[in-house]
C-alpha cells in the first residue's frame, strides 16, 4: 500500500508540474464541465445549442424556451474501473489491471486535492465494489486501498450491466471516468446515454500480448474469463494477422463513437508511459474548456 502511494504521489507530481508549466492551467481542467446545475428556462435565442431544449417547458405552448445552468462550486468525479479477469493481461506489475488502478489512483488524488467529490464503481459481469462519492483526503485513501486489495468475486464482464448500474447510482452530473480494455459487446446503447446524461472520459487499455502473437507453433493460450486453455497454431496462415486486425478494429469502432458522441478518448498499452498521453487529454479539454 506504501509502495503504491508513493507511486502515485510521484505521477502525480509530474503531471501537475508539466500542466502548470506547459499550459497555464491547473489541474481542475480535467475536471471541466461537471460542475453546472439546472437553474431556470429562458425563451430560445438563434445559436443556442437545441440539445438545452426544455421539452417540457416548450410543448405547454408558449414558446421554445431552454434550460439554464449555473457553476456548481463543488464538482463530482466518478471512477468506473474494469476488474474482469481479462485485465490480468501483461507483465508483473505492468498488467491492464495495475495500469487501470495507477491511473484512478493518480486521478483520485488530484481530484480530492480540488475539493472534488470522488466516488468508484468496481465491475466484472457484477458490481464488485461501489463507494459513494464523498469529498477529502480519507476519501482518496479509502479508494486506493480499495484498489489494492480488491479481490472480484467473478472473472467475466458485461459492461452494459456495469454502465447501466451507473446510470441508476450516479445521480448528479459528473465527470466519469471508464476504464477498461472494452472486450465485450452490446455496451454502446448505455454508453451513450452515459455520455448524455455526464462529462465521459473513456480510457481504453490493451497490451501486446493479446494482439501481436509472436510466430511460435501450436501453444496453450488460457482464457482468463472462462479459464479454458485453448491450443492454438500461431504459426498457422494469417491468424496472427486476424487477431490483430479484429483489436485495431475494435479500437478504431470505440474511437469512432467516442468522437461521435463527444466523449473524450484515450487508448494506451500497458508498455508506454501513460502520463503524456493523460497530459494532451487534459491539455484537450483544458482548450474546450476555455471555449465553451
Amino acid at each position: 500500500m506504501k509502495d503504491l502511494l508513493k507511486k502515485l504521489r510521484r505521477y502525480e507530481i509530474q503531471i501537475r508540474k508539466a500542466i502548470n508549466s506547459q499550459m497555464q492551467g491547473d489541474f481542475h481542467s480535467v475536471f471541466k464541465g461537471s460542475g453546472l446545475e439546472f437553474d431556470d428556462v429562458r425563451p430560445y435565442q438563434y445559436g443556442d445549442d437545441v440539445r438545452t431544449i426544455h421539452w417540457t417547458v416548450s410543448a405547454k405552448g408558449h414558446g421554445t424556451f431552454v434550460k439554464t445552468y449555473r457553476e456548481e462550486k463543488e464538482q463530482t468525479v466518478f471512477f468506473i474501473l474494469d476488474v474482469s479477469a481479462s485485465e490480468d493481461i501483461g507483465s508483473p506489475g505492468k498488467t491492464k489491471a495495475d495500469i487501470g488502478r495507477e491511473i484512478c489512483g493518480v486521478l483520485t488524488l488530484s481530484a480530492v486535492k480540488e475539493s472534488s467529490h470522488v466516488g468508484l464503481i468496481c465491475f466484472s459481469d457484477v458490481k464488485e465494489k461501489f463507494l459513494k462519492p464523498v469529498k477529502g483526503h480519507s476519501q482518496g485513501y479509502e479508494i486506493i486501498s480499495t484498489l489494492a486489495n480488491l479481490k472480484p468475486k467473478s472473472l467475466k464482464t458485461n459492461l452494459s450491466k456495469a454502465i447501466s448500474f451507473a446510470l441508476n447510482a450516479i445521480r448528479r452530473r459528473s465527470v466519469v471516468i471508464l476504464i477498461s480494455d472494452f472486450i465485450d459487446e452490446g455496451y454502446f446503447d448505455n454508453m451513450r446515454a452515459l455520455a448524455r446524461r455526464h462529462d465521459l472520459v473513456v480510457i481504453h487499455i490493451s497490451d501486446k500480448r493479446e494482439t501481436r502473437l509472436p510466430k511460435l507453433g501450436i501453444i496453450p493460450v488460457i482464457d482468463k474469463e472462462s479459464q479454458r486453455t485453448l491450443w492454438i497454431n500461431t504459426s498457422f496462415g494469417d491468424f496472427r494477422q486476424k487477431i490483430s486486425k479484429r483489436h485495431d478494429l475494435r479500437k478504431e469502432e470505440l474511437q469512432k463513437f467516442s468522437r461521435k458522441n463527444e466523449i473524450n478518448f484515450i487508448s494506451l498499452d500497458t508498455d508506454e508511459d501513460y502520463v503524456p498521453k493523460l497530459l494532451r487529454l487534459f491539455k484537450v479539454r483544458n482548450k474546450s474548456l476555455k471555449t465553451t
